[in-house]
């Protein structure tokens, strides 16, 4: 057995002590996007702290927990709390739940971020529905040996996010009278944001919006044949000619503010899985 595999093996060791079930949904939640966690069902909490080899999450508005419960009568685990690049740790620590998830049952992953709108018709506050990606992360979480019992060594990234989820969720949101858009985002290692310049080279080359994290866990997800629904809210607008100085505090109130049109959305793909 491989060091990654005994390293996950251990940790599942320790969640089994709480909880025998099988968790076919797998949850992350972004910066200021925590609030799905007051529509589960709570059946257990661990910190990640008391979990062999998970990193520590550093970010504000961070929790660092995962949440076993239900949703809508599906059993659900959530991370409270994910991790990012910017903070120091390496691909493998970043990507490192998302294998545990795997062997807790996970199937369908649910993705959320708060990210910039470089897309001219994309307004702050807007809900974008993640048709595919771009990785400027600059590293790979698959970089190294492969482990062929997790995924083949190269995994075929055609369809990153699962297009029946992203339907689904955009009949869901016509259904509730919410306005979604659906686009390309591109992860950059941050953790500061980026200059006029910079947003124009981003816009160029396809991307609607920015942001730091996603990516890494989309990768790990296709590699383990998960299907993924990634889900971003736009917290500032990017245009060039009209940047203004961001306040960090907005960003994440601005996630808050329109975060139960979200949690909305992804309780109800979670119904119709």
């Amino acid at each position: 057995m491989s060091s990654l595999l005994e390293m996950v093996k251990e940790t599942i060791e320790v969640i089994r002590k709480k909880t025998e079930k099988k968790y076919p949904v797998g949850i992350i939640l972004g910066t200021g996007l925590g609030g799905l966690v007051k529509e589960i069902e709570i059946e257990h909490e661990i910190d990640y702290a008391e979990l062999p080899h998970f990193p520590l999450s550093t970010v504000e508005s961070h929790q660092g927990k995962l949440i076993f419960g239900k949703i809508n009568g599906k059993n659900v685990v959530a991370m409270q709390g994910r991790f990012h690049y910017y903070e120091g740790y390496t691909m493998q620590q970043i990507i490192y739940p998302v294998r545990v998830m795997k062997f807790l049952g996970v199937e369908t992953l649910l993705v959320s971020n708060a990210c910039g709108g470089m897309n001219p018709i994309y307004k702050r506050g807007d809900i974008m529905l993640m048709v595919d990606h771009i990785n400027l992360l600059g590293d790979n979480p698959l970089i190294g040996k492969n482990e062929d019992e997790l995924g083949p060594r190269f995994p075929d990234m055609s369809e990153p996010y699962n297009l029946e989820l992203i339907k689904l969720a955009e009949n869901v949101a016509l259904e509730n009278k919410i306005k979604v858009q659906k686009g390309v985002y591109v992860a950059v290692a941050g953790p500061n944001l980026e200059t006029k310049a910079e947003y124009r080279f981003l816009r160029a080359i396809g991307a609607d919006v920015v942001g730091m994290s996603t990516v890494p866990e989309n990768i790990v997800a296709n590699h383990m044949s998960m299907r993924v629904l990634g889900i971003s809210i736009i917290t500032d607008e990017c245009f060039p000619e009209s940047l203004k100085p961001v306040d960090v505090q907005e960003i994440i109130a601005t996630a808050m503010a329109t975060e139960p049109k979200m949690t909305l959305i992804m309780k109800e793909v979670i119904k119709n899985l």
